[in-house]
C-alpha cells in the first residue's frame, strides 16, 4: 500500500456504513485479526487498526483483536471457519464491481483465491488473543 501522499483517516468499526463493511469483507474474506496493524494514536497510546485504502485515502479501522474475532464469529456472512461464504462473496463482488480500489490498493493473501488456506475454527482463534498493555480505555468494547 502506497500511502505517502494520501490523507490518513482513523475510523471506529461501529461507524462504518453498510457499503464500507461490504467492501472490507471483500478485501478481507478470511477475517480481520491477522491483518491488524499497530499504530500510535494522537494520545501516544498503542492501538490496532485494519488498513484499507482508496484512491485518495488510507484508512485504519480501529479494531481490537478480540473485536475482530467476535465480529467474524457473529456475522452470518461468514462460515464457522471464519471465511466469507462463496454466495455472499459473489453477491458483494457483483455489487461493488465498479470499485477499482478494492483490487488496485488492497491486494493481500486472503483475497487471492488462487490457493485455499486450511480451515481454522473460530474457537481456535481465542489462543491468539493477547492483552498487550492492559489498558483498553480507548479500545472498542465488545
Amino acid at each position: 500500500m502506497a500511502t505517502s501522499n494520501k490523507l490518513k483517516v482513523i475510523k471506529d468499526y461501529e461507524k462504518l456504513t453498510n457499503d464500507e463493511l461490504e467492501q472490507i469483507k471483500l478485501v478481507y474474506p478470511r477475517g480481520y485479526r491477522k491483518h491488524l496493524v499497530d499504530f500510535t494514536g494522537i494520545d501516544g497510546k498503542k492501538r490496532k487498526g485494519l488498513p484499507i485504502e482508496t484512491a485518495d485515502k488510507y484508512y485504519l479501522i480501529r479494531l481490537t483483536i478480540e473485536k475482530a474475532i467476535y465480529v467474524i464469529a457473529e456475522d452470518d456472512d461468514y462460515d464457522n471457519n471464519g471465511k466469507l461464504k462463496p454466495k455472499v462473496r459473489a453477491k458483494l463482488a457483483d455489487k461493488h464491481d465498479g470499485e477499482d480500489f478494492l483490487d488496485d490498493y488492497n491486494s493481500n493473501d486472503d483475497n487471492d483465491f488462487g490457493d485455499e488456506v486450511g480451515d481454522i475454527s473460530i474457537d481456535d482463534l481465542e489462543d491468539d488473543i493477547e492483552d498487550t498493555d492492559g489498558d483498553t480505555s480507548d479500545d472498542i468494547s465488545l
